[in-house]
Parts: structure tokens; sequence; C-alpha cells
């Protein structure tokens, strides 16, 4: 029994991961319904940099890591601003063509400018140091990343519930053109969407970061809080931390219980079958656009 328990609380721990990259994956979807495939990359550079500002600079980390939550906002804005305002006429499978295009980009760029071997991140918290908790070990940077996911996710919630520039995201996603119409500069929000968004991975990418750092390190995570978007529903912020808990939690049960080599598959086997019941998702809504 306790062995079971310590296997939810480290899918948990795991899942806040997986729970940020979806969150942000979802700050784009909400707004342009497109799905994002250069959301780890994204952070995945937003990372090398803050490490080559601690080690090749010598930046403190009140420095460091402040500066990469500026850059990766920038980064966004630029990104959406360069490269996704300058596509002629696009559909959605065009721009989610063009966001895998930017994944390789980065993802070259980073392996170009830092080579392909591991790097070690510093970072204020060490991810050997534990807390326990009765016969529960957890450690204080799994704890720091589900503390970090909660937060996202309360902060993100009230901004699009009642700030005005939340709701003007909300209305560009249900209609770009009445949005226009009303007086929203659609083409801004969209901009400073790419900029939030870029930052909550930021701060994913900053929190796995001293576990594995190497070009590769975002990619796992990017795909499982996609599938727990998609399993919670892409149109809502607390399903996608939820979908992305439950992914956490079942592949770390089905590691422990069956099989290592496949626990990574086990999750999408879910998304698909949940999909199959109720296809938006579990807390999205289903509907259907008339014309």
């Amino acid at each position: 029994m306790l062995d079971f328990i310590q296997m939810i609380v480290s899918g948990i721990a795991v899942g806040s991961s997986y729970a940020l990259m979806g969150l942000a994956m979802v700050i784009i979807y909400k707004t342009s319904e497109v799905v994002n495939f250069a959301q780890g990359e994204m952070a995945l550079l937003s990372v090398f940099m803050t490490y080559m500002g601690l080690e090749y600079y010598g930046m403190p980390y009140y420095i460091a890591f402040p500066g990469a939550l500026c850059f990766a906002v920038f980064l966004g804005f630029f990104l959406e601003f360069a490269v996704l305002r300058r596509a002629k006429e696009p559909n959605v499978l065009g721009m989610i063509i063009i966001t895998i295009g930017l994944e390789m980009i980065l993802m070259g760029f980073v392996s170009w400018k830092f080579g392909a071997d591991p790097k070690t991140m510093p970072f204020p918290i060490s991810p050997y140091d534990s807390v326990e908790v009765g016969e529960i070990f957890i450690s204080a940077l799994e704890l720091l990343t589900f503390l970090a996911a909660i937060t996202v996710m309360a902060v993100l919630f009230l901004f699009l519930r009642y700030s005005k520039l939340g709701v003007a995201m909300k209305a560009t996603q249900q209609n770009l053109v009445a949005a226009r119409l009303m007086g929203i500069r659609t083409n801004r929000i969209l901009m400073i969407t790419w900029g939030i968004s870029s930052l909550v991975g930021c701060v994913a990418g900053l929190l796995i970061a001293p576990i594995t750092m190497q070009p590769y390190m975002m990619w796992d995570p990017m795909l499982k809080g996609f599938a727990g978007a998609v399993l919670g529903g892409m149109t809502s912020l607390p399903g996608a931390v939820f979908g992305a808990y439950i992914i956490g939690i079942v592949e770390n049960l089905f590691g422990g219980y069956v099989s290592i080599e496949f626990k990574s598959a086990v999750a999408f086997f879910i998304i698909v079958l949940v999909l199959c019941v109720k296809p938006s998702g579990l807390f999205a809504r289903h509907y259907v656009k008339k014309v």
C-alpha cells in the first residue's frame, strides 16, 4: 500500500511539469485554435539562454531567472509578429505546420550553439534534496514544480476570467472578425497570447532543467502536456492540469506494476479511449460550428 501511495505522489509530481506545458499550449489554443508544437523548443531556448547567463557570464540567480522569463515573453512576441502573422491567409493546418517548422529551427539552433552533450543547470534547489511526509518522499524540486503549476493555473484562471485582456483573448478565439468589429486589436491580442504562453513554458523548462538538460529535454514534457490538455479539454485550463496529472499518475503506475518500457505509450492509449467517448475532452464543452 505504501508503494502504491508513493507512486501516486510521484505521478502527481511528474504530472506538474506536464501540467505547465499543457497550460502553455491551451493559452494559445483558446485564443487562436492553433496547437503550438514549438512550445517545448521555445522553452528550451529560454532555458539555454539562462544557462549561458549563469555559466558564461556569472549572473546571479535573481537576475538570470527573471531575465529568462522576460526573454521568453519577447521570444513569443517575436515569433508571432515575425513568423505567424506573415503567413498569407493561413488555415489551422498551415499554422500547425508552421509551428512544427519553428520547433525544428529552434531545436537546431540550440544544438548548433550549445552542442548535444548533456549540461548541468545551476539551480538553487538540488534535485536530490527530498522532503519526507510520514513515510512518503517527494523531492524539493518536484514539490516546487507542483506549487508552480497550481499557482500558474490559478493566476491564469483569474486573468482570463476577470481582466479586460483575458476577456479580449476569449472573444478573439470565439470570433476573430466580430472581435475586430468590436474594437479589439486582435493582432496585438495574439502577440500577447504567445508571450504569455512562452512565459509559462519557460517556467516549466527552468524546473525541468536541473534534472535533465540537453536539446531534446522538452520533447517528452511537451508531448505529455499536449496529451494532458487533449484529455482534459483543449479549451479548459483546469482540464489541462487535471488531464496532465492523470497522465503522470497512470504512466507511473503502469511503469511500476506492468512495464517501464511502455509507460509512455499507455498515456496515449488512455487519450484515444477517452476521446472516443468524449471528443472534446473531460472538461471542455463539445460544440459544432454551423455555417
